[in-house]
């Protein structure tokens, strides 16, 4: 695994107490970064504190609260200096179900999380990477965001979401010295799985040509190179992570 350049640097990852964003959290922190671990599970914040060290900062938090979300990054901010990265992994899925029968109120909880959490976190942090002139927002979307799963209207619907939201920011701030992309993973097997059909997880293997799944750390790798220094020409881009399977 190669070493990126984080050295000084401050990251925030939603979600990064399990699954991607841990994979995500390990990666920058190996590489040299400060990290922050935003998530709403207590437990999983203190295992991966205790995994990563002491220089990491855990912040419980329900990303679907606006008003929360814009305390946790001011707390973030005075504690690590600034913020310069932020990865927003935080997701959920949301049941299988055909659109006309698909539950109102889960379709509220998906989209509360996914494209309205996100939007906080990204609102949150702008102004405070400004006051630099230097930031990396990397989103992380879903394949399923430009294909669209059957069975998963929800979940694909808010992925389409912030693949409009990350284009948009992106090229607000192309003139300032923040950078904002996206990736389009195809599935990863993490706890998310549980929240799926057995018949809704072959369908999604059955659409990879690699013909496995993708692993946590092959997304980190990309996602980490996207919020290092390094991108410096890409901004409001999709980068896909589907084993084959996007086609455009």
């Amino acid at each position: 695994m190669n070493r990126l350049d984080f050295d000084k640097r401050t990251a925030v990852v939603t979600g990064g107490a399990a699954g991607i964003g841990f994979a995500i959290a390990k990666r920058l922190a190996s590489s040299g970064a400060r990290v922050a671990l935003w998530d709403r599970d207590t437990r999983a914040l203190d295992a991966a504190k205790a995994a990563l060290g002491n220089d990491t900062s855990v912040h419980p938090l329900d990303v679907s609260n606006a008003a929360m979300v814009d305390q946790v990054a001011r707390d973030t901010a005075d504690v690590m200096g600034g913020i310069d990265v932020l990865v927003c992994s935080a997701g959920i899925t949301g049941p299988n179900n055909v659109t006309w029968e698909y539950p109102v109120d889960d379709w509220r909880k998906v989209f509360d999380v996914n494209v309205h959490g996100l939007f906080y976190c990204n609102r949150a942090v702008v102004p405070i990477m400004q006051r630099k002139n230097y930031g990396r927002i990397v989103n992380i979307a879903s394949v399923a965001g430009k294909e669209g799963n059957p069975n998963a209207p929800a979940y694909s619907a808010s992925k389409a979401a912030v693949i409009g939201l990350t284009k948009s920011l992106g090229k607000e701030l192309a003139k300032t010295g923040i950078r904002v992309n996206c990736v389009t993973p195809a599935a990863v097997r993490t706890a998310m799985f549980d929240q799926m059909t057995q018949q809704h997880i072959d369908f999604m293997l059955s659409k990879i040509p690699l013909g496995r799944f993708g692993e946590v750390e092959e997304i980190a790798a990309m996602i980490c190179w996207l919020a290092s220094e390094e991108c410096s020409f890409s901004t409001g881009a999709v980068f896909d992570l589907s084993g084959g399977r996007a086609t455009y």
